[in-house]
C-alpha cells in the first residue's frame, strides 16, 4: 500500500513536471515570438527613421546648392546696381561738366560780343 501511494505520488509529480516543462516550453517560445515581435516593430521605426534621415539629407544638400546659387546671383545683382550707379554719377559729372562749359561759353561770348561792340 505504501509503495503503491508513493508510485502514485511519482507518478503524479512526473505528470506535473512534465505539465511544468510544457508550460516552461511554451513560455519560452512565447517569450520569443514577443521579443521577434518587438524587435520586428522596432527596427520597423528605425527603417522608417533612417529613410527619412536620408530624405533630409538630400534636401538639405539641395538647399545648400540653391542657397550658393541665391547667393552668387545675388552678389552679381549687387555688382550690377553698384555698376549701374556708378555710371550714373559718371553721367551727372559730364552733366556738370557740360553745363560749366556752357557757362563759360556764354560767358566768352558775351565777352566777345562785348568787346566788339565796343570796338565799332
Amino acid at each position: 500500500m505504501l509503495s503503491s501511494l508513493v508510485k502514485q505520488h511519482q507518478i503524479r509529480q512526473q505528470i506535473r513536471k512534465e505539465r511544468q516543462e510544457k508550460k516552461k516550453k511554451e513560455a519560452i517560445v512565447a517569450a520569443t515570438a514577443l521579443t521577434h515581435a518587438l524587435v520586428d516593430h522596432l527596427n520597423g521605426g528605425v527603417a522608417q527613421a533612417y529613410i527619412n534621415q536620408k530624405k533630409l539629407d538630400t534636401e538639405t544638400k539641395i538647399l545648400q546648392a540653391n542657397a550658393a546659387q541665391f547667393s552668387k546671383q545675388t552678389l552679381q545683382w549687387l555688382k550690377l546696381v553698384e555698376d549701374f550707379n556708378t555710371a550714373q554719377k559718371e553721367l551727372g559729372d559730364v552733366e556738370n561738366w557740360a553745363k560749366s562749359i556752357e557757362a563759360d561759353m556764354r560767358t566768352l561770348s558775351s565777352a566777345l560780343e562785348y568787346v566788339y561792340r565796343k570796338s565799332d
